[in-house]
């Protein structure tokens, strides 16, 4: 893909999606608005995508790879000043959802995916520990699910629909963007 280092991600792209926020009447039952932080959402799991196949294709190696997932890490998941509440609660899910994403993202890069198991069994896994509130355990098997993304395997959103709203609902919302960036790595342009 032979992006340089400052082109995956920027303060200045994520702060035009914020602008965006900032000037829309946003209605997470409107279809335009949840495409626009979908929209958000998707163009910050492609970012990371490209640095995850940069890394697949010895572009980068794990050190720089872990570093760029940093900083876009510190830029998106940064706290966010707005005066709606509400908006903030939005981007609050989308950097929840985000969340997972990074972590796969970060355990592919590091040790790569598990030789067992499957995203599904790992979602699973991930309800049942949050379920048990163990919170830590619930986001490792989110981000196990993910690196089985990364290395090819789909997700299946049917397993959402077993799943009570909380975190793991959200990491796994996270998950389907990713899902998304790696079918396509287009970048998703603020305006639409």
């Amino acid at each position: 893909m032979s992006t340089s280092p400052s082109e995956y991600y920027d303060e200045e792209r994520w702060s035009n999606w914020l602008d965006r926020l900032r000037d829309e009447d946003i209605d997470p039952e409107d279809e335009e608005s949840a495409r626009l932080l979908l929209n958000l959402q998707d163009d910050t799991a492609i970012a990371i995508v490209k640095i995850v196949a940069d890394y697949d294709e010895g572009e980068l190696g794990e050190d720089p790879a872990l570093e760029e997932l940093a900083t876009v890490r510190d830029i998106v998941l940064s706290e966010v000043d707005f005066d709606d509440e509400e908006k903030l609660m939005l981007i609050d899910g989308v950097q929840t959802s985000l969340v997972c994403v990074f972590y796969a993202a970060e355990e592919y890069i590091a040790a790569g995916p598990p030789e067992e198991g499957t995203v599904e069994e790992y979602i699973r896994a991930a309800a049942d520990a949050e379920a048990e509130e163990d919170l830590d355990a619930a986001l490792a098997n989110c981000a196990r699910a993910g690196t089985l993304l990364f290395a090819g395997e789909s997700l299946d959103m049917g397993v959402a629909e077993d799943i009570e709203y909380g975190l793991v609902a959200e990491w796994v919302n996270g998950l389907d963007s990713l899902g998304t960036a790696l079918a396509d790595p287009e970048v998703i342009d603020e305006d639409e």
